[in-house]
Protein backbone atom coordinates (compact mmCIF):
# COMPACT_ATOMS: atom_id res chain seq x y z
CA UNK A 1 0.00 0.00 0.00
CA UNK A 2 1.80 3.43 -0.92
CA UNK A 3 1.16 6.02 1.47
CA UNK A 4 -0.03 9.09 0.21
CA UNK A 5 2.32 12.60 1.65
CA UNK A 6 0.28 16.01 2.27
CA UNK A 7 3.72 17.58 2.57
CA UNK A 8 3.82 19.76 -1.02
CA UNK A 9 7.60 20.95 -2.41
CA UNK A 10 8.23 24.59 -1.97
CA UNK A 11 9.96 24.84 -5.29
CA UNK A 12 10.34 28.27 -6.21
CA UNK A 13 9.34 29.00 -10.04
CA UNK A 14 10.44 32.62 -10.42
CA UNK A 15 14.16 33.76 -10.44
CA UNK A 16 16.03 35.19 -7.55
CA UNK A 17 16.83 38.76 -9.34
CA UNK A 18 18.68 40.26 -6.77
CA UNK A 19 21.26 38.30 -6.10
CA UNK A 20 22.07 38.33 -10.46
CA UNK A 21 21.60 41.52 -10.13
CA UNK A 22 24.53 41.68 -7.40
CA UNK A 23 26.50 39.90 -9.46
CA UNK A 24 26.31 42.05 -12.70
CA UNK A 25 27.64 45.14 -11.12
CA UNK A 26 30.27 43.25 -9.49
CA UNK A 27 31.46 42.22 -12.80
CA UNK A 28 30.51 45.67 -14.49
CA UNK A 29 32.44 47.04 -11.65
CA UNK A 30 35.45 44.68 -12.58
CA UNK A 31 35.35 45.50 -16.38
CA UNK A 32 35.13 49.24 -15.74
CA UNK A 33 38.72 49.38 -13.84
CA UNK A 34 40.30 46.28 -16.07
CA UNK A 35 39.88 48.07 -19.34
CA UNK A 36 41.27 51.14 -18.89
CA UNK A 37 44.34 48.77 -18.35
CA UNK A 38 44.18 46.92 -21.28
CA UNK A 39 43.58 49.96 -23.52
CA UNK A 40 46.30 51.70 -22.12
CA UNK A 41 49.81 51.36 -24.12
CA UNK A 42 49.78 50.14 -27.63
CA UNK A 43 49.87 46.85 -28.35
CA UNK A 44 52.79 45.41 -31.55
CA UNK A 45 54.62 42.11 -32.69
CA UNK A 46 58.15 42.58 -31.31
CA UNK A 47 61.03 40.55 -33.78
CA UNK A 48 62.52 37.88 -32.22
CA UNK A 49 66.24 36.83 -31.59
CA UNK A 50 68.73 34.89 -30.71
CA UNK A 51 70.73 34.59 -27.84
CA UNK A 52 68.96 36.78 -25.97
CA UNK A 53 69.60 37.88 -22.24
CA UNK A 54 66.19 38.22 -20.25
CA UNK A 55 65.54 40.95 -18.16
CA UNK A 56 63.21 42.03 -15.41
CA UNK A 57 60.99 45.11 -16.53
CA UNK A 58 62.13 48.31 -14.56
CA UNK A 59 59.44 50.63 -14.47
CA UNK A 60 61.94 53.61 -14.17
CA UNK A 61 63.60 52.83 -17.79
CA UNK A 62 63.22 54.99 -20.63
CA UNK A 63 61.07 53.17 -23.25
CA UNK A 64 60.26 54.27 -26.80
CA UNK A 65 57.46 52.38 -28.46
CA UNK A 66 56.84 52.59 -32.55
CA UNK A 67 53.62 50.73 -33.36
CA UNK A 68 52.93 49.22 -36.94
CA UNK A 69 51.19 52.73 -38.21
CA UNK A 70 54.29 54.72 -37.34
CA UNK A 71 52.61 56.17 -33.94
CA UNK A 72 55.03 57.00 -30.89
CA UNK A 73 54.85 56.09 -27.25
CA UNK A 74 56.94 57.51 -24.63
CA UNK A 75 56.68 54.76 -21.45
CA UNK A 76 53.26 53.60 -23.03
CA UNK A 77 52.03 56.95 -23.23
CA UNK A 78 51.29 58.17 -26.83
CA UNK A 79 53.20 61.31 -27.64
CA UNK A 80 53.35 63.34 -31.14
CA UNK A 81 55.71 62.07 -33.89
CA UNK A 82 56.98 65.35 -34.41
CA UNK A 83 57.83 66.81 -30.59
CA UNK A 84 59.50 63.33 -30.31
CA UNK A 85 62.74 64.62 -29.56
CA UNK A 86 62.22 67.45 -27.88
CA UNK A 87 60.13 65.07 -25.06
CA UNK A 88 63.11 62.16 -24.89
CA UNK A 89 65.95 65.30 -24.78
CA UNK A 90 63.65 66.36 -21.70
CA UNK A 91 63.42 62.80 -20.17
CA UNK A 92 67.49 62.50 -20.35
CA UNK A 93 67.86 65.94 -18.89
CA UNK A 94 65.91 64.56 -15.36
CA UNK A 95 68.46 61.35 -16.19
CA UNK A 96 71.67 62.67 -15.56
CA UNK A 97 73.00 59.37 -15.18
CA UNK A 98 71.38 57.05 -16.96
CA UNK A 99 70.85 57.67 -20.85
CA UNK A 100 69.75 54.60 -22.56
CA UNK A 101 66.50 54.06 -24.60
CA UNK A 102 64.48 50.97 -24.66
CA UNK A 103 63.15 50.56 -28.27
CA UNK A 104 60.21 48.97 -28.94
CA UNK A 105 59.21 48.35 -32.57
CA UNK A 106 56.56 46.52 -34.50
CA UNK A 107 58.29 43.95 -36.54
CA UNK A 108 56.31 44.77 -39.70
CA UNK A 109 57.69 48.47 -38.96
CA UNK A 110 59.95 49.34 -42.29
CA UNK A 111 64.22 49.18 -40.79
CA UNK A 112 64.09 53.02 -42.37
CA UNK A 113 61.43 54.34 -39.48
CA UNK A 114 63.73 52.10 -36.64
CA UNK A 115 67.00 53.96 -38.04
CA UNK A 116 64.76 57.32 -37.75
CA UNK A 117 63.89 56.56 -34.14
CA UNK A 118 67.68 55.49 -33.61
CA UNK A 119 68.74 58.52 -35.16
CA UNK A 120 66.49 61.24 -32.96
CA UNK A 121 67.12 59.27 -29.96
CA UNK A 122 71.13 59.60 -30.10
CA UNK A 123 70.18 63.52 -31.30
CA UNK A 124 67.77 63.82 -27.93
CA UNK A 125 71.32 63.14 -25.94
CA UNK A 126 70.92 59.09 -25.48
CA UNK A 127 74.08 57.38 -25.38
CA UNK A 128 73.15 53.83 -25.93
CA UNK A 129 69.91 52.58 -27.90
CA UNK A 130 68.97 49.24 -26.84
CA UNK A 131 66.35 46.99 -29.06
CA UNK A 132 63.93 44.86 -27.30
CA UNK A 133 62.91 41.29 -29.08
CA UNK A 134 61.29 38.58 -28.38
CA UNK A 135 62.55 34.75 -27.59
CA UNK A 136 61.13 32.19 -30.31
CA UNK A 137 58.70 30.48 -29.24
CA UNK A 138 59.43 26.54 -27.94
CA UNK A 139 59.43 24.04 -31.30
CA UNK A 140 59.71 26.98 -33.41
CA UNK A 141 63.12 26.51 -36.36
CA UNK A 142 66.50 28.29 -35.24
CA UNK A 143 66.09 31.93 -36.44
CA UNK A 144 69.20 31.02 -39.30
CA UNK A 145 66.79 28.79 -40.83
CA UNK A 146 63.89 31.07 -41.27
CA UNK A 147 66.14 33.80 -42.90
CA UNK A 148 66.75 32.19 -46.24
Amino acid sequence: MAAETSETTAVMADINVPPMVEVMLVLLIIFMVVTPMIAAGFTLQLPEGAHLKSRADDPNRVTLGIDRAGNYFLNRQPIPKADAQMILSNEFANRPEDKVLYLRADKELPYSEITTAMSMARAAGARVVAAISETPAPGSKPLSNRIR
